[in-house]
């Protein structure tokens, strides 16, 4: 039997880990928690061996397969592969490339951050191309301002978040001994003007008019125009926004996990009927993928806060906007709206997912559940003032129609 894409992709763990075979030694192997990693079994001198060729999907089928007949043809002249693999890795380890300290950092730390995603696709993108093959221990604190002065000359603020990313990678690399000290020790960022952008009411009717479903002139993918609703509806974060799963959607409220909030603390987001009304429409675009606002690239990927801000870049001129403006600054906007709409401080601050500063933070452990669920309800029916909806309600199922000038 040997295995194809369509079943790998079909793939499920199970309680316990299991291994389906290749042929010839070559299995792909998965754990309950999901991860798929191809295994080579081999004899030699008289010993069962075994070494992992690395991680599905990032290493497709073919890839293994290639590897693998690679590994076949060392067994047979008399070479251990899998030894040879291990004196590589321990020679990578002690005088590492940029590339391979940037999949240590990813191992050790960037993967169990909420934004670790985000400043590993930084770096792929900017650092990498520039400096991926170069030895760590070569890079200067010249070479870094260099690179940043670059990206800066395309997006400021980009650059700053690289820099950021950068000097904390150098310090890692100093924390695990592969550098004596980090050269980026101290660098400084350039002053950023913090963003004020708040939509007003004129553009707020332009954006949901043309995030309607229904409007085939603006050319966003359509998941990507629920997406952007539901952030001026709940004012959460556009990456928690995508990474939302239909698990974490139960009683109209969207609980999100602490592994996914900056915070790192769980935050529950009650759900206005407009929100609920826009989920059901992302299930339709949904299909058997677990994400809500799943991404049209890959099989079961949530959609990306970049996917976003590039649907925004390409649109905003044509939207009829006079000025740019960022997935944020829809967040920004609700904010401000419940100010405007009366919404306490303390209970607007919550509904945004913010921890409560001083005193408050030790003494006061209310949930404040209902008085979000208020504010999202207010701020929904102002929302619908301004986009001009109606709300008819019957046999209490609330359906919403846009007002016709």
């Amino acid at each position: 039997m040997t295995l194809s894409d369509l079943q790998l992709k079909k793939m499920a763990p199970k309680k316990t880990k299991f291994e389906v075979s290749d042929g010839k030694g070559l299995s792909i192997q998965v754990l309950p928690a999901g991860t798929k990693s191809w295994i080579f079994r081999y004899m030699i001198g008289g010993k069962a061996r075994r070494m992992t060729l690395g991680r599905y999907p990032s290493m497709t089928l073919a890839e293994a397969r290639q590897l693998h007949g690679a590994a076949m043809q060392e067994v047979e002249r008399g070479i251990d592969p899998g030894t040879k693999k291990q004196e590589a890795k321990a020679v990578r380890k002690s005088a590492p490339t940029v590339a391979d300290l940037l999949e240590e950092f990813w191992d050790m730390e960037l993967q169990n951050k909420p934004s670790g995603k985000e400043r590993n696709r930084l770096m792929v993108k900017d650092v990498l191309p520039a400096w991926g093959e170069r030895k760590v221990a070569t890079i200067t604190r010249r070479d870094a301002v260099l690179l940043v002065d670059t990206v800066r000359e395309r997006a400021a603020i980009t650059a700053n978040r690289l820099q950021s990313v950068l000097v904390r990678m150098f310090n890692f690399a100093a924390e695990r001994g592969i550098l004596e000290y980090s050269p980026l020790a101290g660098m400084k960022k350039k002053p950023e003007k913090a963003r004020q952008r708040v939509l007003d009411n004129e553009e707020i009717n332009l954006l949901w008019a043309a995030l309607d479903l229904e409007n085939m002139t603006m050319d966003i993918y359509r998941t990507s125009k629920l997406a952007l609703k539901m952030i001026l509806l709940t004012g959460q974060r556009p990456g928690e926004v995508c990474g939302m799963t239909w698990a974490e959607i139960a009683d109209n409220t969207w609980t999100i996990p602490a592994g996914r909030m900056k915070g790192r603390i769980a935050h529950s987001v009650p759900l206005s009927n407009m929100a609920l009304e826009i989920i059901e429409q992302a299930r339709i675009y949904s299909g058997d993928s677990h994400f809500v606002f799943s991404s049209s690239h890959s099989d079961d990927g949530p959609m990306t806060s970049h996917a976003l801000s590039k649907a925004i870049l390409r649109h905003w001129s044509e939207i009829g906007f006079k000025e740019q403006f960022t997935p944020h600054d829809l967040r920004r906007t609700l904010r401000t709206r419940l100010a405007e709409i009366g919404i306490d401080d303390v209970v607007a601050e919550r509904v945004m997912g913010h921890k409560l500063q001083g005193m408050l933070a030790v003494y006061n452990r209310h949930n404040y559940d209902t008085e979000k669920r208020q504010a999202l309800d207010k701020w929904a029916r102002k929302l619908r003032q301004i986009v001009g909806i109606e709300e008819i309600q019957a046999a209490n199922i609330i359906t919403f129609k846009r007002k016709v000038a």
